[in-house]
Formats: structure tokens, C-alpha cells, sequence
């Protein structure tokens, strides 16, 4: 059975924000080992975005830790600006092997004003709900099942299936992914996620 879960203070974002529902499979995610995403090429339809060089790109990306590199994609500003607000860059930039699923600038707009306004002055809300983008390892899309389920850094679970460009976490779709950084992955998504439980 399907039912929708959301956070009391972003209770009427149920149009604004993807959520996952219904009972998780026992399928553990495969992992990759460190550094392993570093030599893996970037997946998602939304990759020819990322420029060829200098800054914000792969290769300048892959030596940057995570909330630095994410800060070089013009598209992530909205994300990078809640991290900051929910008090998480340093950790971020100083977790070991983490995953990071980066919701862009447009899947934030996806939100009516007012609420997203909100969410980034509550800045508990705001941390629960972006810890619930960060899986404490990394993932790697090419070597896991076709179905996974892992849980993150906020305590939720996380719901990855499909494959190659058509990669999805719960109900969004990842953009761009397994982008190497220093010490993360990240995987660029269309819409943000509630925290399930």
C-alpha cells in the first residue's frame, strides 16, 4: 500500500516534493569501494551540462571534497545554499565515502515560494531533509541490483531503481550521476526528496 509521508512543517508540499512510499525490500545496495566512482564515467542526460574544463568540471570536481565541488555547479546553487543553512557543509566536505543526492536548481522550484521559504528558515527541518539526500557510502550504478534500498545519513530509506540514464531515486530522476568527487559521489536528481521512514 502506497501512502505519502512528509514532514509537519512542509505538510502542504505534497505536489512540491517527491516522496517515497510503501514498504522497503530487504535488497542492500551495492557499494563501490573507495575512490572506485573516480574512474567511472558520469551517467544521465543532463551530463553535457557539465563543462569540459576549469571549474565545475569532472576532472576539477574529482579532486574538490563534496559541498566545495557541488558549490562549482551553477545548477546546484539552491542545494548548496540549503546546505549551508542547515549547518552541513563542513560535514560534508569532511565525511568519508558518502553519496550525495543533489536536487537541482529547477527541482527546488518545483516548490510554491512561500513553503520553500519556510523550509529554509527552519533549519532543523532543513538539515532532516537534507541529511536525507546523503547515503553514508558510495554508490555505484553500474555494479548494484536493479532494484535497492539504502538508508541515509538522516535515518530514511532511499529507494534506487532503473538503470543508465534512466536512474531513479524514489520518484525523481537522476539528471546527472556518479559524478566523482574527493570524497564523495554525487548524482544530480529532478525533484527533492522527503525523509520516509
Amino acid at each position: 500500500m502506497r501512502r505519502p509521508v512528509v514532514l509537519p512543517v512542509v505538510a502542504s508540499l505534497a505536489l512540491g516534493i517527491v516522496a517515497f512510499s510503501g514498504s522497503v525490500e530487504t535488497v542492500a545496495a551495492t557499494i563501490e569501494a573507495p575512490g572506485a566512482s573516480a574512474a567511472s564515467d558520469p551517467i544521465g542526460p543532463g551530463c553535457s551540462s557539465i563543462p569540459a574544463t576549469g571549474a565545475g568540471s569532472f576532472s576539477s570536481m574529482a579532486t574538490q571534497p563534496a559541498a566545495t565541488a557541488a558549490a562549482n555547479i551553477p545548477d546546484l546553487s539552491t542545494m548548496v545554499s540549503a546546505i549551508k543553512k542547515a549547518g552541513l557543509m563542513d560535514k560534508m566536505n569532511s565525511a568519508k565515502d558518502i553519496t550525495i543526492f543533489a536536487p537541482t536548481n529547477a527541482a527546488f522550484a518545483k516548490i510554491p515560494r512561500a513553503e520553500l521559504d519556510k523550509i529554509m528558515a527552519n533549519q532543523k527541518a532543513l538539515s532532516d531533509i537534507m541529511s536525507y539526500h546523503i547515503v553514508n557510502q558510495r554508490m555505484a550504478p553500474r555494479a548494484r541490483a536493479a532494484s535497492s534500498s539504502i538508508k541515509t545519513m538522516e535515518g530514511g530509506m532511499l529507494r534506487i531503481s532503473g538503470s543508465g540514464d534512466s536512474l531513479k531515486v524514489n520518484d525523481a530522476s537522476v539528471v546527472c550521476g556518479d559524478i566523482p568527487t574527493a570524497n564523495a559521489t554525487i548524482y544530480m536528481i529532478d525533484s527533492v526528496l522527503t525523509p520516509q521512514r
